[in-house]
């Protein structure tokens, strides 16, 4: 098993699909690591030297941001966001939708499991 940016791929599948388990690597960004690198997309993620490995992962720390390099960049967006307390920020600090969904009757995964208020008592 290869790894790749601290992540370990899967030899069984191709190599266009087996970079997909790298975090923040599509199928577009696959395939431009693959062209750049110079490798056949449909080859088997097994048939890959130690020399063809060193040389992707060189490619992704040149050209990409990926696995907690991006996950860091993503938090520290966020957190700017919640900092300058813009309305998508106010919006992540009350942990509900950020792009504009409907609340009223939907939202469940992100508000979380109905809590019931009981009515006035006379």
């Amino acid at each position: 098993m290869a790894r790749i940016a601290g992540t370990d791929i899967p030899s069984d599948k191709k190599l266009k699909i087996a970079l997909r388990y790298v975090y923040g690597l599509g199928p577009k960004l696959s395939m431009d690591v693959i062209g750049r690198v110079g490798l056949d997309p449909e080859m088997k993620a097994r048939d890959l030297s130690e020399e063809d490995v060193t040389r992707i992962n060189v490619e992704l720390e040149k050209h990409f941001a990926v696995e907690g390099q991006l996950r860091r960049q993503i938090i520290l967006n966020i957190q700017r966001l919640k900092d300058i307390r813009c309305y998508r920020g106010i919006r992540h600090i009350r942990k509900l939708p950020v792009r504009g969904q409907q609340t009223q009757s939907n939202a469940r995964t992100r508000k979380g499991p109905r809590v019931t208020v009981a009515g006035k008592k006379k």
